[in-house]
């Protein structure tokens, strides 16, 4: 009997999407930038909630490398007073 469910269960599942997907970058490798740095304020920020927390990499657009890049730098620009630890 389970033999038989699970045959039933391979047909019934869906194609996989077959279809390309357009590949954006995130703004750091759109210009190229291999050193993201800390004194660089306004785009920092843009990469900050109001309350000061980092966004994720689904919501701020950056690569998994460029993401490390600026939570490096914005850790250093926390340090540094250049943005608030919170709000």
């Amino acid at each position: 009997m389970a033999r038989r469910n699970i045959s039933q269960n391979k047909k019934r599942r869906k194609t996989s999407f077959t279809g390309t997907r357009e590949q954006t970058q995130c703004r750091f490798c759109r210009r190229g930038v291999d050193y993201v740095d800390y004194k660089d304020i306004e785009t920092l920020a843009k990469l900050l909630t109001n309350r000061g927390k980092i966004y994720s990499r689904k919501r701020s657009g950056n690569c998994a490398g460029c993401q490390r890049k600026a939570k490096l730098a914005i850790k250093r620009a926390r340090f540094m007073a250049l943005l608030p630890f919170t709000t």
